[in-house]
């Protein structure tokens, strides 16, 4: 018997991986968290399989329910939206199986800011604007940030940020960046990427506080702060440069 961590992707249904796919096929016990997993992705689980909605678990529940299933021989499907290596809480259910023995995989999923930005029609590595992310998050009364990793110190860097689980502190966050990116730096906000939900935001970032409030977006949505946003004049990249393309015919690219 073998625990199926399984990245679910953004919400689409069909952004589900093809191993995703097989191993909810084939699973006759589900894990999923109700209220970020689609219902419509369950349509893949065998009809006689059991489906348990864990949003309202504590953890060490959600735990009993995988060795429950171990001890009967059961494969399990533990789903979660986006990428299990984004703020899944993986780790934590790992840990304690781990310490009982229970083996399990990990299977990738699309993470939300991929989505996100796939919905923007944008690329976040622009040649000679920005080619690092920095992927984040804000304190919040569950989960405080380590020290150093506070928004602030973070902004210093000045690259491209991609904001998870942060759009109900945009008017903080706002104060944290305006001294480092400025009030006009360009930001992009994508709530509930990929469904048929799916609200875009384009603003600066002097305005983020009250566009967001008055879209009403306060949670799942990605938030993207950076000059790659708007960038237009830009150099090609040198895998495509016609000076590469001629060092190669020539040679000389061996």
């Amino acid at each position: 018997m073998t625990v199926y961590f399984v990245g679910a992707g953004p919400g689409a249904p069909d952004l589900l991986t093809l191993r995703g796919a097989d191993l909810l096929a084939r699973c006759t016990v589900c894990l999923y968290a109700g209220s970020l997993v689609p219902a419509a992705m369950l349509d893949r689980c065998p009809p006689d399989a059991d489906l348990v909605d864990t949003a309202r678990m504590p953890l060490d529940a959600i735990v009993a329910r995988i060795v429950d299933a171990h001890a009967d021989g059961r494969d399990v499907v533990r789903l979660h939206s986006g990428d299990i290596s984004l703020y899944s809480a993986f780790a934590e259910q790992a840990r304690r199986l781990d310490a009982l023995g229970v083996p399990y995989e990990v299977v990738p999923g699309v993470p939300a800011f991929a989505a996100a930005a796939a919905a923007l029609g944008r690329e976040l590595t622009v040649p000679e604007v920005g080619q690092s992310l920095l992927i984040t998050r804000v304190s919040t009364l569950s989960t405080d940030m380590p020290a150093g990793e506070d928004l602030a110190s973070l902004a210093r860097t000045g690259v491209t940020l991609a904001l998870h689980l942060a759009a109900h502190r945009a008017r903080a966050l706002t104060d944290d960046l305006l001294p480092h990116y400025g009030s006009h730096c360009p930001v992009a906000v994508v709530a509930f990427a990929s469904r048929p939900d799916q609200q875009i935001v384009r603003c600066v970032l002097g305005e983020l506080p009250d566009r967001l409030s008055a879209e009403g977006i306060t949670k799942t949505a990605v938030i993207f702060v950076g000059s790659v946003l708007s960038a237009e004049q830009f150099p090609d990249s040198y895998l495509y440069s016609a000076a590469r393309t001629r060092s190669t015919v020539h040679g000389v690219g061996h």
